[in-house]
């Protein structure tokens, strides 16, 4: 936030929608600005629709009197489009902007047919969910997705994607925002992309461990990745590629997408088992395939999976060393009891008791919808950080 006494109507509304200050009286405590002030302020926000009043708070004044009106983000003026591609099959929804997913859909949607194909698809998805959850097209705000490959944030562009064929420096956010306004008629809306293990922690860490300071999910599915949460923020590193866990070398001779040997993800991805398990005549082809085989109890897909969970385990010593989180979540096709047992056995054999004294190795809360919510929070938190309201609202004209 700004200054004291310089607090912009942006900072007010980040205020109530912390809930660090959700009365008038309150908000001139925080920021120092005058009654007068505070009230133009506000104005602009609820001319534009963002704030509401709810009922009557604590009375800011040690004196007595009549309770004050709080006041409260308004979530029901727009909503969010979000879409998790997955190297096969993608699950796309519109969200309230607390949220609360108002309509979904899952289907076959592959990520090798390139990015025209599918992001043109996705346009029409998001169409057929808006009119679904009963919001016109103009209620959405903005769009988030997510993708199984490093993305550089400031260009929203994925960068050398092992597992996107095709989709390396394309321009995703121009795309996805034409093929949304061609399946609707809506006018043009931000777009942004990010990692889907990245959105996946942000999600989950703010869903349920937002006073957890440093937060790692793994996703093990087709391939391996990682997402950091530090500070409630996401880490990226300098241009997109922290968390790439899975293509740390573990001195084997498998062959990886990424065109090296002895990749994690090389013998310790869903899509790894899947390999192997083809190979032993059991019928297996992704990673989705070995979550359906682990859940009827296939012996040797369980067996599989523990002996991945040990390598991915042997990994993350090095990583929960490195980072000291307080969560390390597991999630994707094989985050299931075989594959978390292996990861235990040798998280806690290699790293130091130190570093895993406070430490919580969980499962995912969220499931599939995971990287729907991490997508959203991220529209939001982008569209109403304080700078940018102030860029929407002299937009409005309020």
């Amino acid at each position: 936030m700004t200054g004291r006494g310089q607090a912009r109507a942006g900072d007010l509304l980040e205020l109530v929608r912390s809930g660090r200050a959700t009365t008038r009286g309150a908000l001139q405590q925080v920021t120092g600005l005058s009654r007068a002030t505070v009230g133009q302020r506000l104005d602009r926000l609820f001319r534009a629709g963002w704030l509401r009043e709810g009922a009557g708070g604590p009375v800011d004044s040690p004196l007595g009197g009549r309770p004050s009106i709080t006041l409260e983000f308004d979530d029901e003026h727009a909503v969010v489009l979000a879409a998790d591609l997955d190297t096969r099959h993608a699950r796309a929804a519109v969200l309230s902007l607390t949220g609360e997913i108002l309509a979904e859909r899952s289907g076959v949607l592959l990520v090798e047919d390139g990015p025209d194909a599918v992001l043109g698809e996705l346009g029409g998805w998001f169409a057929e969910l808006l009119e679904k959850a009963g919001r016109p097209a103009e209620s959405a705000c903005g769009i988030g997705l997510a993708v199984p490959g490093p993305v550089d944030s400031e260009t929203g562009r994925v960068v050398q994607p092992p597992m996107m064929p095709g989709w390396d420096g394309y321009d995703i956010r121009g795309r996805l925002s034409r093929a949304f306004g061609e399946r609707t008629g809506a006018g043009a809306v931000p777009v942004l992309v990010d990692n889907d293990a990245n959105l996946m922690a942000y999600g989950e860490q703010r869903a349920g461990y937002a006073h957890c300071s440093a937060f790692v999910l793994v996703k093990v599915s087709t391939g391996i990745g990682a997402g950091v949460v530090v500070g409630g923020s996401i880490f990226r590193g300098i241009d997109g590629g922290a968390g790439d866990i899975g293509h740390i070398r573990v001195g084997a001779e498998a062959l990886c997408r990424c065109g090296s040997y002895g990749c994690l993800a090389a013998v310790a991805s869903g899509g790894a088992v899947a390999r192997r398990l083809a190979e032993a005549g059991v019928p297996a082809a992704s990673g989705s395939d070995v979550r359906e085989l682990l859940a009827a109890g296939h012996p040797e897909a369980v067996g599989l999976a523990r002996e991945a969970g040990r390598r991915v385990g042997d990994v993350l010593a090095t990583v929960v060393t490195l980072l000291n989180p307080g969560v390390l979540m597991i999630a994707g096709d094989l985050a299931g009891t075989p594959f978390l047992t292996g990861v235990r056995e040798l998280l806690y054999q290699r790293a130091l008791p130190r570093s895993t004294a406070h430490l919580d190795v969980v499962t995912s809360r969220l499931g599939e919808r995971a990287g729907l919510v991490g997508a959203a929070a991220l529209v939001v938190e982008y569209l109403y950080a304080p700078e940018r309201v102030e860029e929407r609202l002299s937009a409005m004209g309020v």
